[in-house]
C-alpha cells in the first residue's frame, strides 16, 4: 500500500498490500462501457477511470494482516472493524441458512471524509449454485419486504484516530500490530464471531451450530480430548487472536487465498508485449482464460446478448485476468456481459441507513471462479458478473458494517 490518502480517482483507489514506494503516473479518463442502462442517455459524458484487480499469492505471512489494510480474495477476511462484526441472520444465506463464504475485500477509503479514513467493503457468498439460482427470482422483486439474498456486502469506515489501529501508515515490514486484540473467530470457517465456545474444551468457538457439527466431525472429536487434557494441566488457555498471525480456518472449503493488486486499467489500452514491464505475471495461461469466457457463448440466446458478449470480452481481453473491475462514481457504470439480467439505476435501492442514492463502486469477474478452481459442472457455482452499489455519501450509522447491495447477473439456465 503507497499511501492512506488516496489522491488518485476523486479520493479512491484500491491501495496495494505490498510495500510500493512508487508513484503512479496520472491517468486519462476511459470509456467504461461499450453499452448503457436503460435509463443511462448520457453516452458522451466523459467516464471515470477503471482500476483492475489481479489475484496473487501472499508474498509474506503477514501481508493479510488486518493492519495492513489488505485487499483480498478467498481464505478468510481480514475485518476492518475487528470486535463489532455482522451477526445474526445477515451473517447467513437466506435461504438455505447457512452461513456465508468470504469472496473478497477492497480497501477503498476516501480521503475527504473524515469518517472513512479507513474503508472497506466485504463481499460474502452462499457457495450453492442452487441458492444464488433462487437469489435471481429474489433480487428481481421490487422493494421486497424481506429480501431473501445469498450474496452479501458490507461497508465498513473508521476515522484516522481510532481504537484498532495507530493513527501513522503501516510499515509493511512484518512489525505492525494493530493497537489491540479482535472478537475470537469461528474456529472452522475463520469468518465469523465465534460466540459459542465448545463445551468440551472451552477453547474451540463457533459462528454456528452448523460449524461446531462440521469440526467435530472432521476433526474436532480427536482434538477435544487432547485440548482438554492440556487444560487440565494448565493454568489458562489463550482463546485470543494473535496480532501478528492470520486466523487459521480448519475448513478446507474455503475458497483459495489470494491478494489482489491492482493498475489502472488505462495501461491496458494499447498493445503490449509479453515483455512490458506493465504486465501482469500471469499466473495461468491467457489461452485458459480465454477458453473459458468463450466457453459460454454457447448458452447465449438471442443476438443482444451474444453482442455484449462480444463487446464485453474485447474489454476484458485486453487484460483476461482480471478479476475485479473498481470506479466509484455516480456516473460509473458496470461493464455487463449480457444485455438481459441488468440492473438499472433507477431499479437500485437507496441506502437503508440514510436514505441516499447509492453507485456503482466495483464487480467482481467470472475469472475469480477460474482461480478459486471452480469448474464446469453444471451445479458449480457460476456467474456472469457481481456487481456492488454503495451509499453515494458513505453514511454514518451505528452499525460498524452497513450492508449494501449487490446485483448478480448469472448465465442463462433453467431456474
Amino acid at each position: 500500500m503507497s499511501s492512506f490518502n488516496g489522491d488518485d480517482f476523486k479520493g479512491l483507489r484500491i491501495t496495494q498490500l505490498d510495500d510500493d514506494d512508487e508513484e503512479q503516473a496520472p491517468v486519462e479518463p476511459i470509456n467504461v462501457d461499450e453499452f448503457d442502462d436503460d435509463d443511462d442517455d448520457d453516452e458522451d459524458d466523459e467516464e471515470e477511470p477503471v482500476i483492475l484487480g489481479f489475484v496473487e499469492s501472499p508474498k509474506f505471512p503477514w501481508s493479510s494482516l488486518r493492519q495492513l489494510f489488505p485487499n483480498l480474495a478467498g481464505g478468510v477476511p481480514a475485518w476492518l472493524d475487528p470486535v463489532n462484526l455482522p451477526s445474526g441472520k445477515s451473517i447467513l444465506c437466506d435461504l438455505c441458512e447457512e452461513p456465508l463464504q468470504f469472496v473478497l475485500q477492497l480497501y477503498a477509503p476516501l480521503t475527504e471524509k473524515e469518517s472513512a479514513f479507513h474503508r472497506t467493503l466485504f463481499l460474502f457468498m452462499c457457495p450453492s449454485m442452487s441458492c444464488l439460482l433462487r437469489d435471481q427470482h429474489e433480487q428481481w422483486k421490487r422493494a421486497p419486504e424481506k429480501p431473501m439474498r445469498s450474496v452479501k456486502v458490507f461497508r465498513c469506515q473508521l476515522p484516522r484516530v481510532n481504537p484498532f489501529y495507530s493513527s501513522e501508515a503501516p510499515k509493511h515490514d512484518g512489525t505492525d500490530q494493530p493497537l489491540g486484540p479482535g472478537a475470537p473467530l469461528c474456529t472452522w470457517c475463520g469468518t465469523w464471531k465465534g460466540d459459542k465456545v465448545c463445551g468440551g474444551c472451552k477453547t474451540a468457538r463457533y459462528c454456528s451450530p452448523k460449524h461446531q457439527a462440521l469440526h467435530w466431525h472432521r476433526a474436532h472429536k480427536i482434538e477435544c480430548q487432547q485440548l482438554r487434557t492440556v487444560l487440565e494441566t494448565s493454568d489458562s488457555v489463550d482463546n485470543g487472536v494473535s496480532l501478528t498471525q492470520v486466523q487459521k480456518a480448519a475448513s478446507k472449503s474455503l475458497w483459495k487465498e489470494f491478494v489482489l493488486i491492482n493498475e489502472d486499467e488505462s495501461e491496458y489500452d494499447t498493445e503490449m508485449s509479453e515483455t512490458d514491464e506493465v504486465a501482469q505475471p500471469m499466473v495461468v495461461s491467457k489461452r485458459e482464460v480465454d477458453d473459458q469466457m468463450k466457453s459460454v457463448m454457447k448458452d447465449f440466446e438471442g443476438d443482444a446478448d451474444k453482442n455484449s458478449w462480444v463487446n464485453f470480452q474485447q474489454r476484458v481481453d485486453k487484460a483476461p485476468e482480471q478479476v475485479v473491475r473498481y470506479c466509484r462514481s455516480s456516473e460509473a457504470k458496470p461493464l455487463w456481459p449480457m444485455a438481459s439480467g441488468r440492473v438499472s439505476k433507477s431499479e437500485v435501492p437507496n441506502c437503508k441507513s440514510c436514505g441516499g442514492p447509492r453507485c456503482f463502486e466495483f464487480q467482481a469477474m467470472p475469472q475469480l471462479l477460474f482461480f478459486f478452481g471452480g469448474s464446469n459442472e453444471r451445479e458449480s457455482l457460476d456467474w456472469a458478473t457481481i456487481v456492488v452499489y454503495t451509499c453515494e455519501n458513505s453514511c454514518d450509522s451505528s452499525l460498524s458494517y452497513n450492508e449494501e447491495f449487490v446485483w448478480v447477473q448469472v448465465y442463462s439456465q433453467t431456474t
